[in-house]
């Protein structure tokens, strides 16, 4: 079966008990970022939209995971957006997930969802060295929107209350966060990730309310391994592999 699956430069993983995975192995591959975002991302919602889909992974994270009901799932590259439908094909969740192809500085949604998520690029157009494979290139740069284009797309597209969630470059923190505030979303969560003890921070997880009042919880870092190696991963993230979501504390109640 797995043969009359794939398509050219494909492959199948098994993600968990629940998921698996078709990736195109020319394109970038579901990573820990993905997976951090998925966690981090608490329960309760009903709608969301995900921005930048890629395979779907993140979505489909969510939703067996039961943190949300149905997502609207935006990519720009038509090929990604097909993947994005096919894995949800694959997975059973075609009636929870709809994949369209969509630029998020264009794209206007019919009503108010009570979620909107990405995990955007990272880098300016201008910056770093552009990857010769368009689909690469296209996922790491900002070539069909900066993170401003991104958090505007979610702004309106949010429920007054509804909540916004990213994942991001700690360079590329004060870009993301005024872009949030300047669009009425006002960050509430906020978490660094390290490597390990030793290592700056390389990324950052943050959630946001639209028409939220000012005020930021600043969590304790997440720390991805226990030795310089990365060959052992921390309590805290063997938790989030295990269960999906991260310990308590990192939560506003």
């Amino acid at each position: 079966m797995e043969n009359t699956l794939l398509r050219e430069n494909e492959r199948l993983d098994y993600v968990n008990d629940k998921l698996s995975l078709i990736q195109n192995t020319e394109g970038l591959t579901f990573g820990t970022d993905a997976l951090l975002l998925a966690g981090y991302i608490s329960d309760g919602y009903t709608d969301g939209i995900e921005l930048g889909s890629g395979t779907g992974i993140i979505s489909m994270l969510l939703l067996t995971r039961e943190k949300l009901a149905n997502v609207t799932a935006l990519e720009v590259q038509a090929e990604y957006a097909v993947l994005t439908r096919r894995n949800a094909e694959l997975n059973s969740l075609s009636d929870r997930l709809t994949a369209v192809c969509a630029d998020v500085r264009e794209y206007r949604h019919g009503g108010e969802v009570s979620l909107v998520y990405t995990n955007p690029p990272y880098m300016k157009t201008t910056s770093g060295k552009a990857n010769l494979d368009d689909k690469k290139n296209i996922a790491r740069h900002e070539v069909y929107g900066s993170a401003l284009d991104f958090v505007k797309c979610a702004a309106r597209s949010l429920k007054w209350g509804g909540d916004f969630a990213a994942v991001y470059r700690t360079d590329r923190m004060m870009d993301l966060l005024s872009s949030m505030r300047d669009c009425g979303i006002e960050p509430k969560r906020l978490t660094v990730i390290m490597a390990d003890e030793m290592s700056p921070p390389s990324l950052f997880l943050v959630v946001g309310r639209r028409g939220g009042r000012c005020g930021l919880k600043v969590t304790r870092p997440l720390i991805i391994y226990s030795d310089s190696s990365h060959k052992d991963y921390t309590p805290d993230m063997n938790y989030i592999m295990n269960t999906g979501s991260f310990p308590q504390d990192y939560y506003i109640k």
